[in-house]
């Protein structure tokens, strides 16, 4: 295996950009504010979430509606108090801990990880052996994607250097921020009409600021990133859909195959890999949980990890026509779903949720 070093206002709905031309505020000053491009009056209105996906779908909309964390009240807490580092066993391997969607987030990702005793107040890794994985999308729609791209790829050296490991695995975010740095507006096949990566990541959130701090290192480290892998009888994968078992019968196919599309830089293979990567939903309602056993019974685990879809989603309570929204349960930690196969990550970080870190196995 290769490895690189809530609650918030309802989602105001707009124009959809339908055929994908790169819009003008890509060359103005200052960072892409998610959410708000200039609205296409010649486009109709974006249509509600689907939770199934045509034949040929493609992410020609905005992947999810995005609640601006800025739109809610800010207050003012005491300083964060750091607790003991992780607790680590007499022998053997560390705990294992994973973490959801980031995003861009860096300082809710490191009160977080202060939280559970995996860096020190200086930012350090103080976990020893710990395992921790993060589930991928590290940039787009938040503030500091490469920030916090740069302290994954140091807690890596630093956690190995303890005798443990942080490891990090490929979202769909990777593979459309690699694409608009390869490929730009290179139309690419979309099934759908005419589509450029540089347009759908711009329409999915993506920051002006990570494409200028964006270096052939981050590059790099983000191409050798693993698609899914088995730990402790956890199937870590970064989105909810059985696209995987279209790459590879085994862990390891699947990763070589993953690697290998992106270094033939081939637009429209990519587009496709970023495609797939992008399917959601798939675990959960009827048939959800024979999805996942499908996972299960081809890479091994007896359960699933996954971040993709934000918990406030899968549990049907926002994006609704009917207004309540601001009736959802505030997400506090991962959602266990689909006969209890599949473990949900992803708290919500874009829309005023809870960046989840989490230890497993989960206490049932």
């Amino acid at each position: 295996m290769t490895q690189g070093a809530g609650q918030g206002p309802e989602a105001e709905r707009t124009a959809t950009l339908r055929d994908f031309r790169v819009p003008a505020y890509v060359h103005e000053a200052g960072p892409y504010a998610p959410g708000t491009p200039p609205a296409d009056p010649a486009a109709p209105a974006e249509e509600p979430y689907e939770d199934t996906y045509p034949e040929g779908y493609t992410p020609t909309q905005r992947d999810l509606p995005v609640i601006n964390r800025g739109d809610t009240v800010q207050v003012t807490v005491d300083p964060v108090q750091v607790p003991d580092p992780a607790p680590q066993p007499a022998t053997g391997p560390g705990p294992l801990y994973v973490v959801g969607d980031v995003h861009g987030y860096l300082d809710e990702l490191t009160t977080a990880l202060r939280e559970k005793g995996l860096i020190d107040a200086a930012g350090q890794w103080c976990a020893g052996t710990t395992r921790l994985w993060f589930l991928g999308d590290f940039t787009d729609r938040g503030p500091d994607g490469i920030g916090v791209i740069d302290l994954v790829m140091r807690l890596s050296a630093e956690a190995a250097a303890a005798g443990g490991y942080c490891k990090a695995l490929m979202g769909n975010h990777e593979l459309l921020l690699l694409g608009a740095k390869r490929f730009g507006d290179t139309p690419v096949n979309s099934g759908a009409g005419t589509a450029t990566f540089q347009a759908a990541w711009l329409l999915n959130g993506g920051q002006k600021t990570d494409m200028d701090r964006l270096q052939d290192h981050h590059l790099q480290w983000m191409a050798r990133l693993d698609a899914l892998e088995e730990v402790d009888g956890h199937l870590l994968v970064h989105s909810d859909t059985t696209a995987y078992l279209d790459y590879g019968r085994s862990i390891e196919e699947v990763n070589d195959t993953v690697r290998e599309t992106l270094t033939r830089n081939d637009a429209d293979e990519v587009w496709d890999l970023f495609r797939k990567f992008t399917k959601r939903f798939s675990f959960r309602d009827e048939g959800g949980a024979d999805a996942v056993r499908s996972l299960l019974d081809t890479y091994g685990g007896t359960r699933i990890v996954h971040g993709h879809s934000p918990i406030p989603y899968l549990l049907g309570e926002v994006g609704s026509e009917d207004g309540e929204d601001d009736n959802r349960t505030a997400v506090d930690g991962p959602h266990v779903y689909a006969d209890g196969l599949a473990i949900a990550m992803d708290g919500g970080v874009t829309m005023a949720g809870k960046l989840l870190v989490q230890q497993l196995p989960l206490d049932d």
